[in-house]
This record gives C-alpha cells, structure tokens and sequence, in this order.
C-alpha cells in the first residue's frame, strides 16, 4: 500500500456530556478504500465530518498531504463530502448541479462542459444533463451527487451512509459501482456504514467502532476471521460466542467438552471466549461429534439452511448447503483452524480499548 495521506492524532470530540471520540488515531493511505463500520452512536460521522471540517475536534489535529488542516474551512479542503441526502438542487438541472462547485472555483464555460460529460459517463447517466433531480430515481440522484463530487477532482471522497436510502438490489449494484469508480479515478474514499456486508464488500480496510474508541483495523478478511474481541465477532457476521478454557496450547474446553484448536500464548486453564462461525460447524453422526445435541429450529435462507442445535445447554447457530430435520440428534465438528480464541474482558469498558495496528 502506498503512503499515509490523512493522519488523525489524539482526536477527541464531545457533545456536552456526551463523549463521541476519545483519543482516537487512525491513518488513512493514498487510494484506500477505507470503512468506518459501527452502530449508530460510535462516533464513525462526527469522525468523517471532522475530516471533512464540517466539525472540530475539541482535541487532538488532522494531517492531510503533510499538513495541519484542523482549523481549514470544508471548501478549502481537498475532499469532498457525498451525504446520505445527496443534497442535490431541485431547481437546477443536473449539468447545472454538477457545474456548481466548479462556478464558484470560476473555471471556464468550456472547461465545465467537458467535466460534465465526463462525470456523467464516469456514472453512466450520460444525456441527463437537462433532466431535473425529481425526475430521477433514488439510485441516478445517487450518481449525481458522486458526479458532482468528483468534477471538483478531490483527493478523497468522503461518504456518509451514502446507499441507506436505497433498496437491496439496487444498493448492491451501487457497492459495485463505487468500487469501479475507485479504481478508475484512482482517489481514497473514506466510507461511513453500519452494514457489515456493505464494509466486507467494498473496503481494503474496515476500522470497527465502538462508544468513541477503535476496536479493530485490518482488512475484511481479517475483521471476519480473526476478531480481537467479542464486540467486533458479534457485529461482523454472525457468530456462536462461547465461554471457553484454555487448557493449554491449541486445546479449548468449551461447554466440557475439549476441541483442538490452534492458537497459543494463553496460558494454562485460562478463562476465554471462543468464536465459531455458523458456517465452520459440521453437523455429523451423534457418535463422530465432540459434542452431541439436537436440532430445534431450521430455516430455509436462500443459499444455505439456519438450522440451531442444542448441546451441552447452548444454543448454537448451524449454517449449512444440507438440511438436517428438526428433531435429529447430531454431533456437532469443528476444524481446529475454525475456533478464533479470545482474552475475556476484564470489565465493560475493557471491550472498547484502542487497538494498535
């Protein structure tokens, strides 16, 4: 990956008493396609918008290009900001939306023109230029509002849960769209969503937040297979998580029952948490499981079956491509590589500590 282009250091932002970043760094690299995954409330937009410059953070600085932006107003950046609202003129036409911050920047008729006919193939709705926002759909209004942003040439583009007014088909075909976008203008995005399919899918790098702090940085891959903590195996996916020990290297006693696994550097009979995909699971013959149990509840999903198992007093969630009838008693088979250990926390706040790349 190429070189840092924003630092963000020691920020901190509160809204009366209401804390939303607490002393948070993160860098963002030239041309990555950066997510900030996290509930509502985490603080991941007052995060964008101080990058933006649309707020100031109450401590800490923002280095962009090697340098101190913190007090620059938002026009004066070299980002633009695409909202969920899209925020299009209504009585504009949509060339005129799109030559908009180019009139301010008082560049020529000409020059304009050949921008507009660009963005608008870039965004494959070329001929709109004389049509009105109100007469497009939700999805082309989308476009334009990226068309626009990208005229003005930013180094980043900054999106604010830009596809949560859009329905699934449609937000799917949007996710493609902006990663091909990305990789044609060859610009960073700075991507906020609370939809983990969403981050998986188009980021490089996803950073998960929680209550203000960081709770992981890596790359979807490494976000789904390798949480640090409970919070971020919970809200990426879904997963079984368990009360576990450590009975020493690569062994986990889970429920009573001790599974091969292969992490190390736990100790000995240390308390743990221990995450196992619903797909890592294999259900087989009640004699051939580390633990048995029974099928209470299946569901038809599309590509896979939900199927829950109860054993040794769990719950556990099952997905498989092979329906196993309510009521069959199974054993339940996890590979070694399968099971992700985790340090329990100590304490509530010990789930939302920054961690270090």
């Amino acid at each position: 990956m190429s070189n840092k282009l924003i630092d963000i250091v020691n920020v901190s932002k509160s809204f009366g008493d209401n804390l939303v970043l607490d002393d948070l760094n993160l860098y963002i690299r030239e041309n990555e396609f950066l997510t900030l995954l996290g509930p509502s409330g985490c603080g991941k937009t007052t995060l964008l918008r101080i990058i933006g410059g649309f707020e100031s953070p109450d401590t800490g600085k923002v280095i962009f290009d090697g340098k101190n932006i913190t007090d620059l107003a938002p026009n004066k950046r070299q980002l633009n900001t695409v909202f969920q609202k899209y925020a299009l003129f209504t009585n504009m036409t949509i060339a005129e939306n799109i030559a908009f911050g180019l009139k301010i920047k008082g560049k020529t008729k000409s020059y304009i023109n050949d921008k507009i006919r660009y963005a608008l193939k870039l965004v494959n709705l070329e001929g709109f230029e004389d049509r009105t926002p109100d007469s497009l759909s939700g999805g082309q209004q989308q476009r334009i509002a990226i068309a626009r942003a990208i005229v003005n040439e930013p180094k980043v583009l900054l999106l604010d849960e830009p596809l949560g007014a859009l329905d699934l088909k449609l937000r799917q075909d949007m996710q493609y769209e902006l990663i091909r976008l990305k990789n044609e203008l060859g610009i960073t995005f700075v991507y906020v969503t609370h939809d983990q399919e969403e981050a998986l899918t188009m980021s490089d790098t996803i950073v998960v937040m929680n209550q203000g702090y960081i709770q992981q940085i890596g790359t979807p891959e490494d976000i789904y297979n390798e949480p640090k903590n409970a919070f971020v195996a919970d809200f990426i996916g879904e997963s079984n998580i368990l009360p576990a020990t450590m009975v020493q290297d690569k062994l986990v006693k889970i429920l009573g029952a001790c599974f091969p696994c292969v992490d190390v550097g736990f100790g000995r009979n240390r308390p743990v948490d221990a995450v196992i995909r619903p797909e890592d699971i294999d259900l087989v013959k009640p004699e051939d499981g580390i633990i048995e149990g029974v099928v209470t509840h299946l569901i038809f999903k599309g590509v896979h079956y939900e199927m829950e198992v109860t054993a040794n007093n769990f719950e556990w969630l099952v997905h498989s491509t092979d329906m196993v009838e309510v009521g069959t008693e199974v054993g339940i088979q996890v590979d070694p590589f399968d099971i992700q250990i985790m340090k329990k926390p100590e304490s509530e706040d010990a789930e939302a500590v920054t961690i270090e790349e």
